[in-house]
C-alpha cells in the first residue's frame, strides 16, 4: 500500500480507484479520520463538563454532518441556512447553536423566532441583534447567549483573526457594559458567554485567550454557567507544520476554571467549536494532470480541478500537500518522507530533487494556484516529474474548500464528494452537478 501520508489509510491506490469509477475532480473524506478527530476533541481535559460543537462552515456536506453528530458532538452554525441544514440533516436544533452576523428580518425572523421555540440556541454578536431579540426571548421564557469581541485575536493570516479591532464579530467589550444593562432592564441574564479569536492561530494566543475571557466574565457575567473558547485549533497539513495540542490546552483551561470556581464558587461548563481540526486532514481532492507548460523561468502541471476546489493558497496563501500518483497506483513523490510509508524509489521526485513545477488549474484566471506563497506568488514545488493522466492529490482539503470554492466560476461544475468508508468503500455523498443545475435558475 502507498499510503499518502501519516493522518489515513487512504492511498495512491485509492486515489486512481476513486478517479477511474467517479472521474476527476473530486472530493475524498476519510471516514476514519474523522471519528478520531471528534474522539480526540471529546476527550479535551475539563472539570466541570463539555460541550464540543463541531463549526459546520469547514463542511457542511450531510453526511459529513450526521457522521459528526453520531460521534457525539453538537452544532455551531453561522446562518439561518445552516441551521436549517443541519435539522435537515436530522440534529435536533437543541443541539445546535447559532452565532451569525445576520439580522434577520420578516420570513427570515419568523424562521428564527420558531426555531428559537423549538430549542436552537442563540447567541447575540452585536447591540441590533440584542434589542431585536430580548423581548421575544423574555416572553417566551428563552435563554440568550452573548459573543464577546476581545480587542485581540490570531489566526493562519490576517484575514483568519476574528477577535482583533479590525475584525467585527461580536460585541465589543467597550459595549458589554450597555448590553449588561440593556439586559437587565428586559430581565435577561446571559447564561452562556462566548469567543472565538481567530483560525489556524498561535496556541499561545488561544491559551491567553481563555484567561481575558475569563477575567471579562468574572467582571460582566457573574451568572454564567457556560463558557465557550471558541475554535481556531491548529492543524497541520504541511510535515513541517505543529498541530494545536488539545490534551495540554484543555489541561490549561482546566486549571484556569478550577482557579475561577475557587474564586468566585461558580463552576463554569466549557465548550469548543473546532471545524479545521476535525475535517481537514480527513479530506483529499483528486484531480488529474492535463498538460505540462513551460517558460524561461518555471515549470507547469495542469490539473484539472484548481481554485474551484480549492481556494485557500488564494485566499490565504495556504499551503496543502501535493501528491503525485502515477496512472497505475504508484506514489511518485509526498511531501511525507514517513519510512513505513515511502521508500527512496517511491519518492523519486521528493528524494532526488530532479524537477520542480507549479501546480495551476484550468480557470482563466492567474490567481488559479496551488502552489502561491503568502503573498499571492506562484512558486515551484519539488515533486515527481508527472506524465498527463497522471494523479495529482491535494491534501487537507476537507475544510473551507468544497463548502467554500467557487465551483462555477468560468461555467465548471461543483466536484462530487465521496466518503472512504472504514470498510475501504467508497459511498457517493454528493453527485456531481450538472450544467442544466448550473443554469436552472437563470430567466
Amino acid at each position: 500500500m502507498y499510503e499518502l501520508n501519516g493522518f489515513t489509510k487512504f492511498s495512491a491506490q485509492d486515489a486512481v480507484r476513486a478517479a477511474n469509477e467517479f472521474d476527476t475532480p473530486l472530493y475524498v473524506y476519510d471516514e476514519e479520520m474523522i471519528y478520531r478527530r471528534c474522539r480526540e476533541c471529546l476527550e479535551m481535559p475539563n472539570p466541570y463538563g463539555l460541550i464540543v460543537r463541531y463549526a459546520m462552515k469547514a463542511n457542511s456536506n450531510r453526511t459529513i454532518l450526521k457522521l459528526i453528530s453520531n460521534a457525539g458532538l453538537h452544532i455551531d452554525a453561522s446562518s439561518l441556512g445552516e441551521v436549517t441544514r443541519a435539522n435537515l440533516a436530522g440534529i435536533p436544533l437543541e443541539n445546535i447553536r447559532l452565532t451569525t452576523q445576520e439580522v434577520p428580518q420578516g420570513a427570515n425572523r419568523e424562521k428564527l423566532e420558531q426555531f428559537m421555540l423549538s430549542g436552537l440556541n442563540y447567541n447575540v454578536c452585536s447591540m441590533r441583534q440584542l434589542h431585536l431579540t430580548a423581548d421575544f426571548a423574555v416572553a417566551n421564557g428563552l435563554e440568550l447567549g452573548i459573543r464577546v469581541h476581545p480587542g485581540v485575536g490570531t489566526g493562519e493570516s490576517a484575514t483568519r483573526n476574528t477577535g482583533d479591532e479590525y475584525a467585527c464579530f461580536g460585541v465589543h467589550r467597550s459595549d458589554l457594559s450597555e448590553a449588561v444593562r440593556y439586559a437587565g432592564e428586559k430581565g435577561l441574564k446571559f447564561k452562556h458567554i462566548h469567543e472565538h479569536i481567530g483560525s489556524g492561530g498561535d496556541p499561545e494566543k488561544w491559551r491567553q485567550n481563555i484567561d481575558i475571557q475569563l477575567a471579562i466574565v468574572e467582571e460582566y457575567f457573574p451568572d454564567a454557567g457556560l463558557v465557550c473558547f471558541g475554535g481556531g485549533l491548529k492543524e497541520a497539513r504541511m510535515p513541517d507544520e505543529d498541530k494545536a495540542d488539545v490534551n495540554k490546552l484543555g489541561l490549561y483551561a482546566k486549571e484556569r476554571l478550577e482557579q475561577y470556581y475557587e474564586k468566585t464558587g461558580v463552576k463554569l461548563k466549557m465548550e469548543i467549536e473546532p471545524g479545521t481540526y476535525i475535517v481537514a486532514n480527513a479530506g483529499y481532492a483528486v484531480t488529474r494532470v492535463m498538460d505540462k507548460k513551460r517558460t524561461a523561468r518555471a515549470d507547469f502541471i495542469v490539473i484539472d480541478g484548481g481554485m474551484e476546489i480549492n481556494s485557500r493558497p488564494l485566499l490565504y496563501g495556504s499551503i496543502h500537500p501535493i501528491y503525485i500518483v502515477s496512472a497505475d497506483g504508484r506514489l511518485l513523490s509526498s511531501e511525507f518522507k514517513h519510512s513505513d510509508v515511502l521508500d527512496a524509489a517511491d519518492a523519486v521526485g521528493a528524494a532526488n530533487g530532479d524537477y520542480r513545477a507549479v501546480a495551476v488549474g484550468k480557470c482563466c484566471e492567474s490567481g488559479d494556484c496551488q502552489t502561491l506563497d503568502a503573498e499571492g506568488r506562484a512558486v515551484q514545488r519539488l515533486m515527481a516529474e508527472p506524465e498527463i493522466e497522471d494523479i495529482a492529490v491535494i491534501g487537507g482539503v476537507g475544510a473551507y474548500c468544497s463548502s467554500m470554492a467557487p465551483f462555477n466560476y468560468n461555467s465548471h461544475v461543483q466536484a462530487p464528494e465521496l466518503l472512504f468508508a472504514a470498510s475501504g468503500k467508497f459511498e457517493l455523498i454528493r453527485k456531481r452537478q450538472t450544467l442544466e443545475q448550473m443554469l436552472e435558475n437563470e430567466i
